[in-house]
């Protein structure tokens, strides 16, 4: 199979190749939190509305546990109280038998509760993680360039993974021990209702203080989750192919060291604080708790002496029983409560991600075009960053007809690759418009842009996967011989078939297993495989020898070809066959036309190209 260039119904191609401009521009910083509150509990509850079928099944299950865990005490008093002094051995065989059958079905209602709540938990994590993933796939190019990556790999890993446990089974531990509770009230309000009100009196004080720590640890949290995401940011940078070279090369790799010794004794004292925050207020309260059997006993045993209605020893151990049974719920109601005001600082660092405005967003009724002819137009183009910023672009007025090739060049920061970026919206023109085919692209479906559209930039990127699965990244469904076929146009494939494991083998880290010459033309394969008739080469060969330059423009005549074509570029001499050349200024279009005419004028181009054969004449 032999590649077949697009070709327009305009066929009139040039090429070049470019490199993106790094514009400046502020880091991302999240909106100040407000205090969590009563929205926040009912958003946290619609999570877990797509699964309340499931919940009314654990909700059954915990009740039935509750009852049957009740039922013991009461089987208890009747052992103490009449089938043991009453000689009852039948009684007491049924009895035993009973106590034993509560245990089992507990066990069984206990597995049926863990296996429903945590697949429930799992399944919100899930949701949760795949919500931000996906607002995140949705967010403008803007907010990259200000985000360290290690934040957002924090808040998609660490947040969403601290919430396990409180999603997971925080739900079912508040049915579960509320249930627990309110059982074990009642049965011992109805064994002694005078010894009911004694275990009782402190509860209102130990609820106070698990609140006030809940509040506490809440604050921690959040101070928590933002060093655990400083943390995953040096990570990210230093521990990278780039950042390892950067750090050896420089002879930072102690300082790096020692950065990050000092983020992750921040973490530890943090982590030690959330950790005993409270504890010994809720150290006061276990101890309290399980001291109060022996009050009971001493309050019996006043009953009695004052010539009150005794307690039987059947009822008073069963109530004993019963308060101990009382005493697990409510710590682990009082510890859930302290959990759940932790995690809702995760809660409130994910929504602020789902809450982010989406800038760049597709019509309701979007345009859809089967076949793009390539014709892209600026008209009266203004772009800033920022809102109230200074203009990046300003009336930039440019027309290039389909299969047609312009240049744009330019001092580095005049604004070259922010002009291209806007042809396939990575940005969203703040005055004026661009159209393809004379429709506005911002009133284009994102499938036609994405179809119509391709970038080869400098900045190559592949995944850490093989060479065929990097090709098929732009078409899912190429067959081996497409995927060859656009490896001998970009005159990579020979290459590709020497290594030992051909189209199998492994890219590495960002393709730092291949030269940069190759890396490009594995891109340039990639864009082929996509087969656009609008092509965005951004300083695709400007990072390279000339000897490794020449083989890329090769393999990007053969991608330009019949292509409409918009190439930015520092080194003229790729450009001088483009049908027109714009050079920008501070953002302006200052000169147009062209080689030929441009160096003729003696004006801003001709500066340029005086300046690159300057540099030619003296490079080594």
């Amino acid at each position: 199979m032999t590649y077949t260039p697009y070709v327009s119904p305009c066929p009139n191609a040039s090429r070049s190749p470019l490199r993106p401009e790094n514009d400046l521009v502020n880091r991302w910083t999240p909106p100040k939190k407000k205090p969590a509150g009563p929205t926040d509990v009912r958003r946290i509850v619609r999570l877990f509305r797509p699964y309340r079928g499931r919940l009314a099944v654990v909700g059954v299950l915990v009740g039935l546990s509750s009852l049957v865990s009740v039922a013991s005490p009461f089987l208890l008093r009747a052992i103490l109280d009449t089938a043991i002094p009453q000689g009852r051995t039948g009684l007491l065989a049924l009895l035993a038998l009973g106590m034993i059958a509560t245990a089992v079905a507990n066990g069984v209602f206990g597995v049926g509760q863990t296996l429903i709540s945590t697949t429930v938990g799992q399944r919100v994590m899930h949701d949760l993680r795949t919500a931000v993933y996906g607002r995140l796939q949705r967010m403008s190019l803007a907010f990259f360039t200000r985000t360290r990556t290690g934040e957002v790999q924090s808040r998609i890993a660490n947040d969403i993974g601290g919430m396990q446990a409180t999603v997971t089974s925080t739900a079912t531990s508040l049915v579960s021990n509320l249930t627990a509770v309110i059982a074990s009230v009642v049965a011992m309000a109805a064994l002694d209702w005078r010894l009911t009100v004694v275990s009782l009196l402190l509860l209102p004080v130990f609820v106070w203080v698990a609140r006030k720590v809940g509040r506490e640890r809440k604050k921690i949290a959040t101070d928590r989750q933002k060093q655990m995401a400083s943390m995953s940011a040096i990570i990210t940078e230093s521990l990278s192919v780039s950042g390892i070279l950067l750090g050896r090369t420089m002879g930072r790799g102690e300082s790096l060291t020692r950065t990050f010794s000092t983020e992750s004794e921040r973490l530890v004292d943090l982590e030690v604080r959330s950790n005993m925050q409270g504890r010994w207020r809720m150290a006061v309260i276990g101890i309290v708790m399980s001291a109060m059997p022996a009050l009971l006993y001493w309050a019996a045993g006043l009953t009695s002496g004052h010539g009150g209605p005794a307690v039987s020893i059947g009822t008073l151990v069963a109530f004993v029983s019963l308060q101990q049974g009382l005493f697990r719920p409510t710590v682990s109601l009082l510890a859930t409560g302290v959990q759940v005001q932790t995690s809702l600082a995760l809660f409130q660092r994910i929504f602020e991600y789902l809450d982010l405005p989406v800038e760049i967003t597709e019509r309701p009724e979007p345009v859809r075009i089967d076949r793009v002819r390539g014709e892209i137009r600026f008209e009266n183009v203004d772009f800033a960053y920022e809102a109230d910023g200074e203009p990046t672009l300003r009336g930039i007025e440019l027309t290039l007809p389909a299969g047609g090739s312009l240049a744009v060049v330019g001092a580095t920061g005049s604004g070259k690759s922010t002009l291209s970026y806007l042809v396939p919206r990575l940005y969203d023109v703040t005055g004026g418009r661009v159209t393809i085919d004379g429709t506005d692209v911002r009133d284009l479906s994102f499938e036609t842009l994405s179809t119509a559209v391709g970038v080869v930039s400098q900045e190559t990127y592949l995944f850490h996967a093989s060479v065929a699965e990097n090709l098929r990244f732009a078409k899912p469904d190429a067959t081996d011989a497409e995927i060859r076929a656009a490896a001998e146009a970009a005159q990579i494939h020979d290459h590709i078939v020497s290594l030992p494991d051909g189209y199998d083998t492994l890219v590495g880290e960002r393709g730092y297993r291949f030269s940069g010459g190759e890396k490009q033309r594995l891109a340039i394969a990639r864009t082929i495989l996509r087969d656009p008739p609008v092509l965005i080469l951004d300083e695709a060969t400007s990072a390279l020898d000339t000897r490794t330059e020449a083989a890329v423009q090769d393999a990007i005549d053969a991608l330009s070809a019949g292509r409409t074509t918009i190439t930015i570029a520092h080194r003229l001499s790729t450009v001088r066959d483009a049908d027109q050349i714009a050079v920008l200024d501070a953002g302006r279009i200052v000169e147009r036309g062209t080689h030929d005419e441009l160096a003729a004028k003696d004006g801003r181009y001709a500066a340029l190209l005086r300046r690159d054969t300057q540099l030619a004449t003296t490079a080594p």
